[in-house]
């Protein structure tokens, strides 16, 4: 039987005291006592207020928006299959399968989860940032401070606003038109899996309206490599330059990408990675890994959670 949209609430409830808070990268500390996520874990996992997770448990919010529900979703580890029934529950048609996929499977979650000492971010197939770990936040700084449409690679390259801004120094061994290029091909790559969704098409107008260079790649006729790995250089405001291997991990089968940051065992650049490490996880206690809401919009869940 279909559930009903007041199914959201229990539902909720019932996901959350399933997952292992190991599996979402909460430390366990001695004596406790509940099964799952606490809902002040999800909550901040999810980037929403404790008090409406509690609200949405007991019914007495409804209507959340696909914003919410797509951010408890991959805080739950849900199935693709749960997921459907969780959107549907709410009220929400799911996400279609034309679209650019935005699941991220638990256990890719959980893979990453027990790496926390390596900087790990997943990004979808338009380089959308979907998920990151406290030592990625550590690294390149907090991407929940973004508003959700800014979480892409490709704004922060090309566009003019907020994740431009943020974006640290970086210079590619490849060369930084090399580096710009792939990224452009992957997305132009994107485009042509990918050809009715509509977030990707204003992404790419947008774009080439605002960024000549942008526009520039766009037209080019030669085809460029997709990016893979490359050693970047990173100005960091704690450590100055710290050099890096950055390798892309593909998710087979789910069309994500899985973006770490590494160095040598014993090496100079390994010792900064780990003094941000310890001094960033310090600066911003929260648990790992940072959940990130994937299409969030700061003002739709302030005027939801209000």
């Amino acid at each position: 039987m279909t559930p009903s949209r007041t199914s959201f609430g229990a539902l909720l409830h019932t996901w959350r005291d399933r997952l292992s808070p190991a599996d979402a990268g909460v430390a366990v500390t001695a004596g406790r006592r509940a099964p799952g996520l606490r809902r002040e874990e999800l909550a901040q996992l999810s980037g929403i207020s404790v008090d409406y997770v509690l609200r949405l448990e007991q019914s007495r919010a409804r209507n959340p928006s696909e914003q919410v529900v797509a951010a408890l979703a991959r805080t739950l580890q849900l199935t693709r299959a749960e997921r459907d029934v969780f959107y549907r529950s709410a009220g929400l048609l799911p996400p279609q399968d034309g679209q650019v996929n935005t699941h991220v499977p638990a256990s890719v979650q959980r893979l990453a989860a027990r790496l926390g000492d390596v900087p790990i971010g997943v990004f979808a197939a338009d380089w959308t940032l979907l998920w990151w770990n406290t030592t990625w936040c550590a690294l390149h700084g907090d991407p929940a401070q973004l508003p959700a449409a800014e979480r892409s690679l490709v704004r922060a390259l090309f566009g003019d606003g907020p994740a431009h801004a943020s974006m640290l120094p970086i210079r590619s061994e490849r060369g930084q038109d090399a580096f710009e290029t792939s990224i452009v091909a992957d997305l132009k790559d994107a485009t042509s899996r990918y050809p009715a969704d509509t977030r990707l098409q204003h992404l790419v107008r947008d774009l080439r309206a605002e960024s000549p260079k942008f526009a520039r790649y766009w037209s080019a006729q030669t085809a460029a490599a997709q990016h893979t790995t490359d050693r970047k250089t990173l100005r960091h405001p704690q450590v100055g330059d710290i050099v890096l291997d950055c390798d892309v991990l593909v998710v087979p089968g789910a069309d994500l990408r899985m973006v770490t940051y590494t160095a040598a065992a014993g090496s100079s650049d390994a010792g900064k990675l780990d003094l941000i490490r310890v001094t960033g996880t310090a600066a911003a206690p929260t648990p790992a890994p940072s959940m990130v809401v994937g299409e969030r919009a700061a003002e739709i869940l302030a005027a939801e959670q209000g």
